[in-house]
C-alpha cells in the first residue's frame, strides 16, 4: 500500500465483490469443462428470465452497481484491486464474486461434472487472492448439495490459506434440509476444526421474486428494500435450533443484513427463551450467540449502527464497503467513516474494533 493510504485510519472491509469473468474461470478448467460451464451460464440466465422475472426486464446496470465503481478495473484485476482499494485507504477486503460459483456450479445445470467445475471456480477465486494473500480474502463458495464433497473442499480451500467460504443462506429453497440438519455436522466441524468462518451473505428468496413480479415501481425499489429482513429466517435456524451450541467454535457472518431492526429481533428471541417456547439444546440467550459466534456487516448506518452498539457492543459488528453496489463509499471511505461514526456516537477504541481489529482477529490477519 502507498505511503499516504497507511498514514490513514487502518480499515478492514469486510463485503466487497469482484466480477470473476468467464474467461477468468475457464482458464482454471480443463478444456472438456469450459463448455460446461459455458452452458451452465446460458441456462441460469434463462431461468431467471423465465420463471424468476417470468419475462420482465432486468434490473438496469445502475440499479445494482455504482457504475464508476464497476468500471474501475478493481472490479476484475487483482493488481487494479489493489489499487482501487489503496485509493479507498481500505487495508484488506473480503470479496464475494458477483455471481457465484455456486449459483452456477449445481447438479441441474453441470449434471455430474458440477463439483470438478466449483473446485475450479474456487482456485480461479484462489488465484486472485494469491497476488496478496493478507489483503484480498476471497469468500471461497461451498455448496450444500454433496456433504463429503463439502467437507473436503473446506480441507482444501484451508490449505490454500483460505480464511472464509460462502454458504448459501436459505438452503431450502434449493431443496436442501435447513442448517440445523445432523447431516450438516461434519461440515460445520470441519469449519470449527480449520477456523475458516462461515459467510451467509444477503441473497433474494423464491418467495421475494413474486414481490419483483408485482413491484409497479420503475427500479423495483419495494423488491431490493426487502432482502435483507428475510435474513432473520437463517439467524433463527442457526441459533434457535441449537446448532451453534453443538459447535460452540462455529463463527457465522451474516453479509449486508442492515443492522437497525437487529437489536429489536434479538429482544423478541431472547423474550422467547422466558416464555412457553421450547428451543431442546439452546443453552444461552439467542443475543448471546450472536454476539460470541455471530456478527453482521453494514456499510453507512449511524442509527442502526448506534443501536447495535449499545444492544451488542462492538466485537460482532464489521464495516464494509459493498465495493461497487450503488451503496458503497468507495473511493471515500475513510471521510464516510469518520462521519458515520461521529454521527453514531462511538468511542474510538470501540470504532477501531468495528472498522478494523475485529477482522483482523477473525481472518487471522497479520497486522
Amino acid at each position: 500500500m502507498d505511503t499516504p493510504a497507511l498514514a490513514r485510519e487502518p480499515l478492514i472491509s469486510v463485503d466487497s465483490h469482484v466480477h470473476f469473468t468467464d474467461d477468468w474461470v475457464k482458464s482454471r478448467l480443463p478444456s472438456g469443462l469450459r463448455p460446461v460451464w459455458d452452458d451452465a451460464v446460458v441456462k441460469n440466465a434463462k431461468y431467471e428470465a423465465d420463471v424468476l422475472r417470468q419475462g420482465l426486464p432486468q434490473l438496469a446496470m445502475e440499479d445494482f452497481v455504482d457504475l464508476e465503481a464497476a468500471q474501475d478495473p478493481g472490479h476484475f484485476e487483482p493488481n487494479a484491486k489493489l489499487a482501487a482499494m489503496d485509493r479507498d485507504g481500505v487495508e484488506a477486503e473480503v470479496i464475494f464474486p458477483e455471481v457465484g460459483g455456486a449459483k452456477l456450479c449445481k447438479p441441474e445445470l453441470m449434471g455430474k461434472d458440477w463439483m470438478e467445475v466449483l473446485r475450479g471456480y474456487n482456485d480461479s477465486m484462489a488465484d486472485f487472492a494469491s497476488v496478496s494473500p493478507n489483503r484480498l480474502l476471497t469468500a471461497y463458495q461451498v455448496p450444500l448439495y454433496d456433504i463429503p464433497f463439502a467437507v473436503s473442499e473446506v480441507r482444501r480451500i484451508a490449505e490454500r490459506g483460505g480464511r472464509c467460504a460462502q454458504v448459501p443462506i436459505f438452503p431450502h429453497d434449493q431443496g436442501l434440509p435447513d442448517v440445523h440438519d445432523k447431516s450438516y455436522d461434519p461440515l460445520w466441524a470441519v469449519f470449527a476444526e480449520t477456523g475458516i468462518t462461515v459467510l451467509n451473505h444477503l441473497d433474494v428468496t423464491k418467495a421475494l421474486w413474486g414481490v419483483f413480479r408485482r413491484d409497479p415501481t420503475p427500479q423495483k425499489g419495494i423488491f431490493t428494500a426487502l432482502p435483507a429482513g428475510a435474513t432473520a429466517e437463517a439467524i433463527a435456524f442457526w441459533i434457535l435450533t441449537g446448532t451453534l451450541e453443538r459447535h460452540p467454535k462455529l463463527k457465522v457472518i451474516f453479509v449486508e443484513p442492515g443492522l437497525g431492526w437487529l437489536p429489536w429481533f434479538f429482544e423478541l428471541l431472547d423474550s422467547r427463551m422466558h416464555q412457553h417456547y421450547q428451543f431442546p439444546g439452546v443453552e444461552k440467550l439467542p443475543s448471546e450467540y450472536f454476539k460470541t459466534q455471530m456478527g453482521a456487516t453494514f456499510m453507512d448506518e449511524p442509527t442502526g449502527l448506534a443501536t447495535c452498539h449499545k444492544a451488542f457492543g462492538p466485537d460482532c459488528l464489521y464495516w464494509s464497503t459493498d465495493f461497487p453496489h450503488p451503496a458503497t463509499c468507495w473511493p471515500n471511505s475513510q471521510a464516510q467513516v469518520k462521519s458515520q461514526f461521529a454521527k453514531a456516537g462511538i468511542p474510538e477504541a470501540d470504532k477501531r474494533k468495528i472498522v478494523y481489529d475485529n477482522a483482523l482477529a477473525t481472518f487471522g490477519l497479520k497486522q
